[in-house]
């Protein structure tokens, strides 16, 4: 039997901006916008990665999904010196066997006080 592929009816879009949407799911995968810190600007390394998981952590809850179901992270340091710091909050939070595909890279971000940004894709 023939599985049906969504078509752009099946496009759902979440906070939509200007520029950019929130979150977007087509089909049963879910396609985040980048994360940054919100409530802890100015922190350590651990407590934006902390404050930036605990916002995916969130969101895949309010879709129906968990940590279990990603599929793909991509992480931006701004200096690869936190690499270890950034990675023992990571390691944490994941779930054992069920860790995404992921990339780490070094970059300059859009306000100086955020210490990483992290996008993730998920199954719904």
């Amino acid at each position: 039997m023939k599985r049906k592929e969504p078509d752009v009816a099946d496009i759902k879009r979440i906070g939509v901006a200007a520029r950019y949407s929130d979150l977007v799911i087509h089909g049963n995968t879910a396609y985040f916008s980048g994360y940054v810190p919100e409530t802890s600007l100015g922190g350590s390394v651990t407590e934006q990665t902390r404050d930036v998981l605990a916002q995916i952590e969130q969101s895949l809850i309010e879709i129906g999904s968990d940590k279990s179901k990603l599929l793909q992270a991509t992480i931006w340091l701004t200096d690869m010196a936190s690499y270890d710091e950034m990675n023992a909050v990571w390691d944490a939070w994941v779930v054992p066997g069920h860790t995404p595909a992921r990339a780490c890279v070094q970059a300059r971000l859009a306000d100086p006080a955020y210490a990483l940004e992290i996008q993730v894709t998920a199954a719904v």
